[in-house]
């Protein structure tokens, strides 16, 4: 079994930073890419950042500039840093990473979200 556990959520003033972190233990041989998703209430998942394991990364247009991405393959850690929040960037963030499994087999995983919620 793999697990993703993510934190670092919470409440920030507009202009803010918080930093997610996402953290991948278990039964793993190799992490491919990493990636960050939000969604707001109402609306559908979208994706927010990733990185593959070549640390090559993408980001939403919403977003460049002002999450950068990261990842430590020591620890199998993905970073989010969040700067300059506005109040559009609250939402259930979750991480996702695509692990091949000490038996061989790929899947896709997911965290379980954290909360982030920007308002003065």
């Amino acid at each position: 079994q793999v697990q993703l556990v993510e934190s670092g959520g919470g409440l920030v003033q507009p202009g803010g930073s918080l930093r997610l972190s996402c953290a991948a233990s278990g039964s793993i041989r190799s992490i491919n890419a990493m990636g960050w998703y939000r969604q707001a209430l109402g609306k559908q998942r979208e994706s927010v950042a990733g990185i593959t394991s070549g640390e090559s990364t993408n980001y939403a247009d919403s977003v460049k500039g002002r999450f950068p991405i990261s990842r430590d393959n020591a620890k199998n850690t993905v970073y989010l840093q969040m700067n300059s929040l506005k109040p559009e960037d609250t939402a259930v963030y979750y991480c996702a990473a695509g692990v091949t499994t000490n038996w061989g087999t790929s899947y896709n995983y997911w965290g379980q979200g954290t909360q982030v919620t920007v308002s003065s």
